[in-house]
């Protein structure tokens, strides 16, 4: 029997490109707002676009933030997508302070306005390059087999900030801003960006991930 990966739907997300992207290099995903599904998934992927505070109500009411977290503490295989990211860290500024799922520490900033004098164009729409911070590299990781600067594709108002920089994977600079947009800590990898809109390079971040969690 095939290892089961969940796609968590609560009702803020482009579901149906990420499963897409999962079926073509061999995920068995399945697209789901079930608790007990969630609980019992050999993986998980949380995508997600819009409001911050929206979002963690959803997980809240359907009765999905308990068994996600319990899954990430058990060590599943867990990867965020842009909202998906975000709400991982403790909290979000987005329309006042709002508590996120808490399993990352940090918080979720708004793109500034204004960057070393210059108006920014707020959401970051479009491609930009992804590179490693001086700290790591990505051997050993599901981006190993990009080159350095590889573009993907952005769609987002708001930027994590990671309390440990130890838990950052890609940075991205955006008009001067130098941000968080890929985050890694034992079982739980997540990006700003989309994978799934990201062309070839993006599609293989899927087929590594479910490689080396042996969930393909």
């Amino acid at each position: 029997m095939s290892k089961k990966t969940i796609i968590v739907d609560y009702a803020l997300g482009n579901l149906f490109s990420v499963q897409q992207a999962c079926l073509h290099v061999g995920l068995d995903a399945e697209i789901s707002n079930d608790p007990e599904k969630v609980a019992a998934a050999d993986g998980l992927i949380l995508p997600g676009v819009g409001a911050f505070g929206a979002a963690m109500h959803n997980l809240r009411s359907l009765g999905l933030e308990a068994p996600l977290k319990a899954q990430v503490a058990a060590g599943k295989p867990f990867l965020g997508i842009c909202l998906g990211l975000q709400l991982l860290f403790t909290d979000s500024v987005e329309f006042g302070s709002q508590g996120g799922l808490d399993l990352l520490p940090g918080k979720v900033l708004r793109i500034p306005a204004e960057i070393n004098g210059q108006k920014t164009r707020v959401p970051q729409i479009g491609w930009n390059q992804i590179l490693a911070p001086e700290h790591r590299t990505w051997e050993g990781t599901p981006l190993a087999q990009l080159q350095e600067g590889a573009y993907m594709y952005f769609v987002h108002s708001y930027y994590c900030q990671p309390d440990n920089p130890a838990d950052i994977l890609t940075e991205t600079d955006y008009m001067g801003l130098k941000y968080c947009s890929g985050v890694q800590r034992g079982n739980i990898l997540a990006f700003q960006f989309h994978p799934e809109k990201s062309g070839p390079d993006g599609v293989e971040v899927y087929r590594k991930w479910g490689g080396a969690n042996g969930l393909i």
